[in-house]
């Protein structure tokens, strides 16, 4: 414990729930070996502090370690930065490059959210793993290198590998020992903690006096959800220190900065363990996947309309007579007296879809229009059109969608969307 303690304090780490110490104490045991570690949590919970304190206790600590983010890096370039390419590989190679397995090679590489890598990339990092063999882009040449690997994810990879989106062997090549970090709403008794640390860091900054809770506002700030975990809540500390003219701050003043009224939802309504998937919280996914759908339902909604008018005003120009019904949205094809087909009832086929009129043959011959009702082809096509009128600024698409802009960044590459 005295260890756990000492690691705490070198790092900068506060709390002392049973899941973070088991986390440390599984980091401390690890960093002595040579095996590849990964390192599962929320977005927001210290993933990479973790992968720090390993390379810093192993042998490698003199070493080099370099931490990339897999889900900032473009598909086509991974490979290059990764293992290196040679002169004219590829358009723009003017010359030859090392990648950072051939940099760091003796040191630690951190691959942060390696859900997000390719599974061509993933390939080529299993055969790392098992030999320390790499071939560098647009060569023949095999190199070797001995570079620890620790990673990293948000995400439940094993369901991703069922999904054929994450190869299910480098998963188990890489957990070999897995260290899971406690979302901030699994320890809530260490909030009050972290709040207080983080006051009085914004207070020495910015040269205030450092602020404080009253009882009620404290415990609104433990049941609050957390979905951007340790980051969420230093953010609200820093603008509290910043904003708050009373030092005191109370119940009202806290309720107003939390964002969504999340402070409603009570962490007694969100069971431990019942979020396995690590990528953002259920309830963060369901936010802004649910925004999208209502906003596809409201154009579906306009859509048809627009249809049923483009039917009406065709059928009005072909003499046809075609009436609406006070009260109703659907069209009801109404013929002249020379025709003896009587009235048909609105949608008189077996899908109660709308018909539309076929000039080439005449009245009696009557095409079905299927409705495409596919939620993810609008949604493509939002995302789409939403790109292209920020000229690919992806913050602001994802500020017109109403989603964030991780969750934008997977519907890309989801849907295979060009940018």
């Amino acid at each position: 414990m005295t260890e756990i303690q000492s690691i705490k304090n070198r790092f900068g780490i506060i709390g002392n729930s049973p899941a973070l110490n088991y986390a440390l104490s599984t980091a401390i045991q690890v960093a002595a070996t040579d095996l590849s570690v990964l390192i599962v949590g929320e977005s927001g919970v210290g993933k990479e502090v973790f992968s720090n304190i390993i390379h810093s206790l192993s042998t490698r600590k003199h070493n080099n370690f370099i931490a990339v983010n897999c889900g900032a890096i473009p598909e086509g370039t991974i490979d290059s930065e990764l293992f290196g390419h040679e002169k004219g590989s590829f358009t723009g190679a003017s010359e030859g490059r090392k990648g950072y397995f051939e940099t760091v090679n003796g040191g630690t590489i951190f691959l942060d959210e390696i859900g997000e890598m390719p599974l061509g990339t993933q390939a080529r990092l299993l055969r790392v793993l098992e030999t320390g063999e790499f071939i560098r882009v647009g060569s023949s040449k095999v190199q070797k290198t001995n570079v620890r690997v620790i990673a990293a994810t948000n995400r439940n990879l094993l369901e991703v590998s069922s999904q054929y989106k994450f190869r299910e062997d480098l998963y188990y090549r890489l957990s070999t020992v897995p260290i899971k970090v406690p979302a901030l709403r699994d320890r809530r008794e260490d909030v009050p903690l972290l709040f207080r640390k983080f006051a009085t860091d914004f207070a020495e900054k910015y040269r205030t006096t450092s602020i404080q809770l009253d009882p009620a506002a404290q415990q609104l700030l433990m049941n609050h959800a957390w979905r951007g975990n340790v980051r969420e809540l230093k953010n609200i500390a820093e603008q509290l220190s910043v904003l708050s003219a009373d030092k005191y701050i109370g119940v009202e003043a806290l309720r107003q900065l939390l964002p969504g009224n999340d402070n409603q939802r009570s962490l007694a309504i969100i069971p431990n363990g019942a979020n396995n998937n690590y990528s953002q919280p259920q309830d963060a996914t369901t936010a802004n996947e649910r925004d999208i759908l209502f906003k596809l339902f409201f154009e579906l909604k306009k859509d048809m309309n627009d249809l049923k008018h483009l039917i009406y005003d065709v059928a009005n120009h072909q003499g046809y007579s075609p009436v609406e019904p006070a009260g109703s949205t659907n069209l009801m094809p109404i013929y002249s007296e020379a025709e003896t087909i009587k009235p048909l009832a609105p949608y008189p086929n077996s899908n109660n879809t709308p018909l539309i009129l076929d000039n080439s043959t005449g009245l009696s011959n009557l095409t079905t229009i299927d409705e495409t009702l596919s939620l993810m082809d609008r949604e493509k096509e939002f995302i789409s059109k939403a790109l292209k009128k920020h000229k690919n600024r992806r913050k602001d698409a994802a500020t017109e969608l109403g989603i964030s802009e991780r969750t934008l960044y997977r519907k890309i590459k989801e849907y295979g969307i060009i940018e």
